[in-house]
């Protein structure tokens, strides 16, 4: 076998409890009120393209306050690729005439979100 597959994990490896990992300290930035309130409510996959490009670009500033790793962080990375499954339904209708099936199209963006 290879020395890498011989190693030890490190500590710090993905496959380790999220119990070691401290918590953020900083509070969460809110959604504004109104922005809140119109899209929060309703499912991911009702919500339009303008409505879904401005709850993006909150999500994303709120991605990059939160620690990679923690719960939160999941939570709104996992909304975001929610968010914009569409998008990837979009695009992958485009290659729609190419010889790979649309399901391995759209599993490919997917992964790519």
């Amino acid at each position: 076998m290879s020395p890498r597959l011989d190693a030890t994990r490190t500590p710090d490896a993905p496959s380790t409890t999220l119990s070691g990992i401290p918590t953020p300290t900083t509070p969460l930035t809110p959604l504004p009120g109104e922005l809140a309130d119109r899209l929060l409510d309703r499912p991911l996959d009702r919500i339009g393209p303008v409505d879904a490009r401005a709850l993006s670009k909150d999500l994303f500033a709120r991605l990059a306050e939160l620690e990679e790793g923690t719960h939160d962080h999941a939570y709104v990375r996992n909304t975001l690729v929610e968010l914009n499954l569409a998008l990837v339904r979009f695009a992958a209708a485009r290659f729609g005439t190419r010889s790979e099936p649309m399901e391995d199209i759209v599993q490919v963006g997917t992964i790519g979100l």
